[in-house]
């Protein structure tokens, strides 16, 4: 005896009977009726190029409109925490200061929050996750505000192509496995499409 399911895909599955005990399965239901669709997924942060916000780019960063506010907090809250710690303070590791991967992640979150299709109804976060081999992951967890397969991978794909474009604002990159033309230019070799003087 078998059943039949309707996947989401909309192509039918027969499934014995057993196994519907036995094992578990995705329903989607859930999902097409919440009227959000989830989008869960890293930024990959080359580790090299974290560091501390200058102060020059402490006062540029505040420009930017969906920072002003958490910049503001962020320095009022330093300020005091440094103070608290009286001189030792004075030494600069003993000192707290904003990070621009710290500073990047206010930003996306920001951004997320401001965006006009995601669900300002449903969970909204940017987290960093343990760093790997392949660099820092900063998750993007969120939900769109529609369950549309083609809408949803439109508006996951602009949310992702601007925040990749707007990392090196805070002196940021994605993290890249070395390629040929990589490892061409790094053994001093000759990139490719690079022209050889005459």
């Amino acid at each position: 005896m078998s059943s039949h399911v309707q996947n989401f895909d909309k192509t039918i599955v027969s499934i014995p009977t057993w196994r519907l005990m036995s094992e578990s399965f995705r329903n989607w239901r859930g999902m097409q009726q919440s009227g959000g669709r989830r989008i869960k997924r890293s930024l990959f942060i080359d580790a090299s190029g974290v560091r501390f916000v200058r102060d020059d780019e402490e006062q540029q960063l505040m420009q930017i409109h969906l920072l002003t506010d958490y910049i503001g907090r962020k320095q009022a809250e330093l300020l005091a925490w440094n103070e608290a710690q009286g001189n030792v303070a004075q030494m600069s590791a003993n000192r707290r200061r904003m990070t621009n991967i710290g500073t990047f992640r206010a930003y996306a979150l920001a951004y997320l929050k401001s965006h006009v299709d995601i669900n300002s109804g449903m969970t909204c976060m940017v987290r960093q996750l343990e760093p790997t081999s392949q660099g820092i992951p900063l998750e993007i967890y969120c939900f769109t505000r529609t369950t549309v397969w083609v809408d949803y991978e439109r508006i996951q794909g602009d949310i992702f192509d601007y925040l990749i474009t707007v990392m090196p604002e805070f002196g940021l990159s994605l993290y890249q496995q070395p390629s040929g033309s990589d490892m061409r230019v790094g053994l001093g070799g000759e990139a490719v499409g690079q022209a050889t003087a005459d």
